[in-house]
């Protein structure tokens, strides 16, 4: 009877399946399945290093030029104030992948020895669980090897400018020839030509650039030569009042090298950065920074002339190098015009951090001041973010992850700790509940910059800042009255009640955040 039963009901679902009105229908709900798929924003995120909102000129920069970078913001949306928790490039893409403070997320320096825990929850993996192809490409910089990804080839550590190798799935290490950001690009435009085009992706593009020692490309050799760059008013800051910027070792003064940094006195043969360039990018080099040793030798016994000397030098190879990044990310965008997938691609381009242009006579980052706490955020996304859109509120870059889940549609997991930001850019919504203030803790210290380890609080209009390790001791600035951060409040009459008001909300974004570190710190005294 058992068996009797069982032949009936499978006589029924052939017929079932034949049926004009079970195909019709099933078809549908295929196709409508797809479309569905399909209409799912892709995600595309430009990371790059070390490049600073005061080199780009959607931010007002008057250094030079970012047609490309931005075209986003006119396309989308510029961030006006966005931030992040700690000011240095490994840890900064550990917060881009898990939306989580470098305490929790478990790598808090650039140290070899500090190994980001791949297994952890990752925006990635939370994209692919919602059907999502997802990407690495270039740059990596977290020791241990990506996981949780479809597809990766990234950069060893820092990689080269010039015939960088790659390390692929495969563990296999593979030298392409040519400059690093075009190689990133050919590589990212190959796997957008070859992915699957049945499911949405998620893809970050790791650029190198702008990171030391600011190796251009060949064809932009010497493309500032005749600028003649503004000193930064503070450049020749002397510190006052301020122990941990006296006793940090990141000017352009005495820490950039004439050698390695600035490229005087070569040698092409060595094996290292410049043994890389192959025969006609070495002679290019030679040639260009042969006439950068005559100007060299004029100024290298004058104290005074070096030192503008050098500054000039640095931005000139600092913002060469970042034209071969705006130009590719030119290339991206044109691709994706050309493919059709710029209509429903999130194009996001951003930056581990900030960095210093000579203010307070400084290259590098890691200071909680404000070159180095801000970061560039334009994002575009047609039909939904309107151009020409600025967002003024302060976002820290533990929330570029809640918003791109958010925008995808995807659930945002309970710890993660930063917010969706996406009704801002999608339905330019207030919220009175939105953060006022935001939470910082760097921690690398001596080497390589002897920047002490410091946290701190910065609101719309007041940053307090704790340094401690080597000494202890606390700075207060006004932003209103001091954009530059040259003058430190702390301690002075008539700041009493705002310093107490700004202790107050450090300990409870402290316990907030759950830094156990920094609340045992802020109990002691």
């Amino acid at each position: 009877m058992q068996k009797k039963t069982f032949n009936i009901s499978k006589n029924l679902i052939a017929k079932l399946f034949v049926s004009p009105f079970f195909i019709l229908h099933f078809s549908f709900f295929i196709l409508h399945s797809n479309a569905f798929a399909q209409d799912r924003p892709n995600i595309l995120v430009i990371f790059s290093d070390d490049h600073t909102q005061q080199t780009i000129s959607a931010y007002g920069s008057s250094l030079m030029q970012t047609p490309n970078i931005d075209r986003i913001a006119k396309e989308g949306a510029i961030l006006k104030n966005t931030f992040v928790t700690n000011s240095i490039c490994a840890p900064s893409r550990a917060v881009l992948l898990t939306g989580k403070y470098s305490h929790l997320n478990g790598l808090k320096d650039n140290s070899p020895k500090r190994k980001f825990d791949g297994a952890q929850q990752q925006v990635q993996k939370l994209l692919s669980a919602n059907n999502y192809q997802t990407a690495w490409i270039g740059k990596w910089h977290l020791v241990t090897l990506p996981q949780g990804f479809d597809y990766w080839t990234i950069l060893p550590d820092q990689g080269n400018y010039f015939q960088p190798d790659f390390i692929n799935m495969k563990k296999d290490t593979v030298r392409h020839q040519g400059y690093v950001t075009n190689v990133i690009s050919d590589l990212s435009l190959g796997w957008l030509d070859k992915r699957d085009t049945t499911k949405p992706f998620f893809m970050v593009i790791g650029e190198k650039a702008t990171h030391r020692n600011w190796m251009p490309a060949v064809e932009d050799l010497g493309a500032f030569e005749n600028v003649e760059f503004p000193m930064p008013a503070n450049f020749y800051d002397d510190y006052k009042n301020r122990r941990a910027a006296l006793e940090q070792d990141m000017t352009v003064d005495k820490t950039m090298t004439i050698g390695d940094d600035l490229k005087i006195g070569v040698n092409y043969s060595k094996p290292g950065m410049f043994g890389r360039l192959n025969t006609a990018e070495k002679a290019a080099y030679k040639k260009y920074f042969d006439q950068a040793e005559i100007e060299y030798d004029k100024v290298k016994n004058d104290s005074a002339a070096l030192i503008k000397w050098k500054y000039q030098r640095y931005l000139k190879d600092y913002l060469s190098t970042a034209r071969a990044l705006d130009r590719n990310i030119g290339r991206i965008l044109k691709y994706l015009d050309s493919t059709g997938l710029a209509k429903n691609t999130i194009v996001v381009y951003t930056s581990d951090q900030g960095f210093y242009m000579g203010e307070h006579g400084w290259f590098d980052k890691r200071f909680m001041y404000e070159e180095s706490l801000r970061t560039p955020f334009v994002i575009k996304y047609p039909g939904k973010i309107k151009p020409n859109t600025r967002v003024e509120d302060m976002v820290v870059n533990i929330d570029f992850t809640p918003t791109l889940l958010d925008m995808a549609g995807v659930n945002i997991p309970t710890d993660i700790q930063g917010k969706s930001f996406a009704s801002r850019l999608l339905t330019n919504k207030t919220d009175k509940n939105w953060r006022k203030s935001m939470y910082y803790h760097y921690y690398e210290y001596p080497q390589p910059h002897k920047v002490p380890a410091h946290f701190g609080v910065r609101t719309t209009r007041y940053k307090l800042i704790r340094f401690y390790g080597p000494f202890d001791v606390w700075e207060l600035y006004d932003l209103e009255k001091d954009k530059t951060e040259m003058n430190n409040l702390f301690g002075k009459p008539g700041y009493e009640k705002i310093t107490t008001e700004l202790k107050a909300e450090l300990l409870k974004l402290v316990k907030e955040y759950k830094d156990v570190e920094a609340e045992n710190i802020l109990l002691k005294n």
